[in-house]
């Protein structure tokens, strides 16, 4: 160190420094703990539930049903049977006729599946549903401790047990 273009000698540059240092000296001790109250957080972590719910019916293979091809188709058959029967027979082959016909029309008109088409099968949905999930986890501790007669507080992340290491500092009190 220089000043003036003179060196400051070894031993007032020690003093300097032994001089700060006097001023602001620490150390650690031990303190007293008086009281230890855990704080907890509440947390969150929702989760989710599903499940497959019946809503209805699907008909598997159908659509509107068309009686026109029945209609049809009976009155052809019975024409058909009326021609063909003779005397008292001619009454049952117009009856026999006519229900072949309308059998025979229904399942032109509806594609051949006749009434054994349609089958209805359960339709089922996904339903789901967000529940909370609340729990508590500690945080930390909201600690109490004595030193030297007078009570300070502290947060700690843990349990700081019957005692804590403390640092103290020592400097000189202004006149």
């Amino acid at each position: 160190m220089r000043t003036n273009n003179r060196l400051i000698p070894p031993a007032l540059m020690l003093a300097l420094i032994f001089s700060a240092s006097a001023q602001a000296a620490g150390f650690q001790d031990t303190a007293w703990v008086v009281a230890s109250t855990p704080v907890y957080e509440s947390v969150n972590q929702p989760r989710r539930e599903c499940w497959s719910e019946q809503v209805g019916h699907d008909s598997v293979g159908s659509r509107d049903r068309s009686y026109g091809g029945a209609v049809l188709g009976g009155l052809v058959g019975g024409l058909l049977g009326n021609q063909i029967g003779k005397g008292t027979g001619r009454h049952w082959s117009t009856a026999v006729g006519a229900a072949t016909g309308a059998i025979v029309g229904d399942n032109v008109d509806n594609d051949g599946r006749g009434y054994r088409g349609e089958t209805r099968q359960p339709r089922y949905e996904e339903r789901c549903r967000r529940l909370d999930n609340i729990s508590r986890q500690l945080t930390g501790y909201n600690v109490t401790y004595r030193y030297q007669g007078h009570e300070y507080n502290a947060f700690m992340t843990d349990d700081p047990g019957r005692s804590v290491r403390v640092n103290v500092n020592v400097s000189l009190a202004e006149r």
